[in-house]
């Protein structure tokens, strides 16, 4: 069971600062992704732009594989915008 923060934009497009779920704990990148945006389908559309981050580091959504323990906080954090 991890802990997922939405941040910004995400936040406004599920309507939540945060939510658990279980995921398996050895799981890829994009695969944890997939998971949060199927109870999520509006993150589909920013998908391209969020800075996903697991432990507080940064992570591609790519293959790579994560080893996630109970507790763990993954963070959806849009892009910045400003001027």
């Amino acid at each position: 069971v991890v802990e997922v923060l939405y941040f910004a934009e995400s936040a406004e497009i599920t309507g939540i600062r945060s939510e658990t779920i279980s995921v398996p704990q050895e799981i890829k990148a994009l695969q944890l992704w997939n998971e949060i945006e199927t109870r999520h389908p509006g993150l589909a559309d920013i998908r391209n732009q969020v800075i996903f981050a697991v432990r507080q580091e940064y992570v591609e959504l790519g293959h790579q594989l994560l080893l996630l323990q109970s507790g763990d906080e993954i963070a959806i954090i849009p892009p910045i915008s400003g001027g």
